[in-house]
């Protein structure tokens, strides 16, 4: 991978809360043009690492670097250089799907002149183009997150970060999420760099996969490398081969919580 331009590097990355080290150490790089996938049971470090490289929490310790950008000495730039998915609802519900974008495009210093012609087009993209001009408290789960992605990538980031995009829905829309995420990637060539508990996405859509556990990454590369690492047919049993029993580790009373109340709000 040293002839591609990396668009996330960390060095020794790390953040603790208090005792707690919920990132320990990592060492990461994902490549332009790349969907990687960061795997791991709940508490394994995922999202913190999200936030970091997001600029939304600082390291306590280590460097990260995104399309380029210091996350810790040019927040700003990193900022337009990204787009994020969070895994709460974002969408404002008491406007259009359309305003949204418009806002969010604003926010994102979209040139004026483009904008209205970007929304569209990113509506028509996600498959909401009849749905623009309703309110979003009228869609479904899936048609908010699909609203979100096209948000998130209006602004045509080089790097999208996607936090659990998928939880809470049904198969169907999930499949629709995770088609028109790829889209992203064969129409902008943007670099992909994702969360999720469902395997059989990961294995289908990542190029590499780096899994945590207990805030260090434990194994990276493709699909196919890490089920012949550890001996298994699918994924989701070489990813129980390296994290230990995958029920054991389904995360504290927080982060289930969490999860249901994010499924709750997607319907």
């Amino acid at each position: 991978m040293n002839d591609r331009t990396m668009m996330v590097r960390t060095e020794r990355l790390t953040h603790r809360f208090g005792d707690l080290t919920a990132v320990d150490s990592l060492d990461l790089e994902v490549a332009d043009g790349e969907v990687f996938g960061l795997l791991g049971p709940n508490g394994a470090g995922k999202t913190t690492t999200l936030k970091m490289l997001c600029t939304l929490l600082p390291p306590s310790a280590g460097r990260a670097f995104v399309a380029g950008h210091d996350v810790v000495r040019e927040p700003a730039a990193v900022r337009r250089e990204i787009g994020y998915v969070p895994q709460l609802l974002s969408a404002e519900a008491s406007i259009t799907g359309y305003e949204n974008l418009l806002i969010f495009g604003k926010l994102h210093d979209v040139p004026r002149a483009e904008l209205e012609e970007r929304a569209r087009k990113a509506l028509e993209r996600m498959g909401l183009s009849e749905f623009g001009d309703r309110l979003v408290r009228t869609y479904s789960g899936g048609m908010v997150r699909r609203l979100e992605i096209a948000q998130s990538s209006l602004h045509r980031p080089k790097v999208l970060f996607l936090d659990e995009p998928t939880i809470g829905l049904d198969p169907v829309a999930r499949r629709a999420v995770w088609d028109m995420v790829q889209g992203l990637r064969e129409t902008f060539g943007t670099t992909l760099f994702l969360t999720t508990h469902f395997m059989d996405a990961a294995d289908a859509l990542c190029d590499r996969i780096g899994i945590m556990h207990h805030g260090r990454l434990i194994a990276l590369g493709s699909p196919e490398e890490l089920k012949d690492m550890t001996g298994m047919s699918t994924l989701d049993e070489a990813f129980i081969s390296l994290t230990g029993n995958a029920l054991e580790t389904s995360g504290n009373v927080r982060d289930i919580q969490r999860d249901r109340r994010t499924a709750r709000r997607l319907g």
